[in-house]
């Protein structure tokens, strides 16, 4: 009887996502009872129109490209499904004698890997299952890290220190930069791994988890202007007040999905509007996601590892689960991958832990840098100041 493999990208793409498709074709090639090797054309609206784009034959030339491709080079999706739409998932997977499918994404995505799980155990069609984790904003549960985080930390934490360098020459205002996160600030606090290694880092951190006051945040800023004529300030996308109101109207919010207003003009605005000082705001956004000069080579090597261990896993017969980090050692650093059931990772949030924000909420923790430090995948370039 025919069988075919499927990968299904969803969520937001990542500088790394491809680095796991690629990792996970070149394993399924190894099996020669798989027909086609397919791909859902932009996520599962691509699977329930019955887009499949062949990858089976596809040159090792152009495969290898992935490895330097940001984006979904499948194309990727952020899809709301209820019960019909996984029932018709199940059976389209039957007519095109697909026997396992791998998905690659987030949260969202795991909840959908699990939800298609159980729609075909109900309807009784044998499909192997498995999740391969994937998030910049570093939000999956169980896993000690997610492949996109290291990227889009390297990405943040160059360019935080590279505007902090900007400021030191001519600090003759407030920068307010603002990073991606809903509601965790792991990309947030990545920019304190600016200061790691010549200590020109950002002055205030401030994360999506803990209440933001914006009375507090004027003191500390006015603080440091009795210092230093010129700081930089570093705020998640995803601040909320002690109600849990975004400080920030958001823009649009559909399901999941939320277009945040523009935090770092609005943090900019009030130095201006209260204390009478010059700011600006500045926004990487899909930047952050989409840049393969600061690719971390760690974070590349472990998205290709988690496709290659998925599509091992599924082809052996393991369902249901996702692929995951442990943290066996940070120096030297030794990470040990795991199979986690998709039940205790389907939509839960892993947050950044209180040891790693210090008490006033403004900056992180030595613990964190520890921990982060070995997924950037190496030093930031040293820099130099004679002022």
């Amino acid at each position: 009887m025919e069988e075919n493999i499927l990968i299904v990208h969803g969520g937001g793409p990542t500088a790394v996502i491809n680095g796991s498709l690629y990792g996970a074709v070149t394993e399924a090639r190894k099996y020669p009872q798989l027909q086609h090797i397919y791909a859902a054309r932009n996520g599962t609206g691509g699977l329930l129109r019955e887009e499949l784009i062949d990858l089976t034959n596809v040159e090792e030339e152009k495969l290898k490209l992935l490895l330097q491709t940001p984006g979904s080079a499948i194309g990727t999706s952020r899809d709301q499904l209820e019960k019909p739409e996984y029932e018709k998932m199940a059976e389209i997977l039957k007519k095109h004698h697909i026997r396992y499918v791998l998905f690659n994404g987030g949260n969202g995505t795991m909840d959908t890997c699990g939800k298609l799980y159980k729609t075909c155990l109900e309807k009784g069609i044998e499909v192997g299952v498995m999740g391969i984790p994937k998030t910049m904003d570093n939000d999956i549960a169980v896993t000690d890290h997610s492949p996109g985080y290291g990227s889009a930390a390297r990405y943040l934490a160059q360019s935080v220190k590279e505007v902090c360098q900007d400021v030191k020459g001519l600090p003759i205002h407030v920068v307010v930069i603002e990073a991606s996160g809903r509601n965790a600030g792991w990309i947030t606090a990545a920019a304190a791994m600016a200061a790691d290694e010549d200590g020109v880092g950002p002055d205030l951190i401030y994360l999506p988890e803990r209440p933001f006051d914006e009375e507090k945040y004027l003191e500390d800023v006015k603080a440091l202007l009795k210092k230093k004529s010129g700081i930089v300030v570093v705020a998640s996308e995803g601040l909320k007040d002690k109600e849990g109101k975004p400080v920030v109207k958001p823009i649009f919010q559909i399901g999941r999905a939320t277009y945040f207003g523009d935090v770092s003009a609005h943090l900019a605005n009030l130095v201006i509007e209260k204390l009478g000082y010059k700011a600006r705001g500045e926004k990487p956004g899909l930047l952050g996601r989409a840049s393969i000069c600061l690719q971390s080579p760690v974070d590349l090597k472990e998205a290709q590892l988690a496709g290659e261990i998925a599509c091992r896993a599924v082809m052996e017969g393991e369902t249901g689960k996702m692929v995951a980090f442990e943290r066996v050692s940070t120096e030297p650093y030794i990470m040990k991958p795991f199979l986690a059931d998709i039940e205790r990772v389907m939509m839960y949030e892993h947050k950044m832990p209180d040891s790693y924000i210090n008490p006033e909420g403004n900056q992180v923790t030595e613990a964190f840098k520890e921990w982060c430090r070995p997924l950037l995948g190496g030093d930031l370039p040293r820099m130099i100041s004679f002022n």
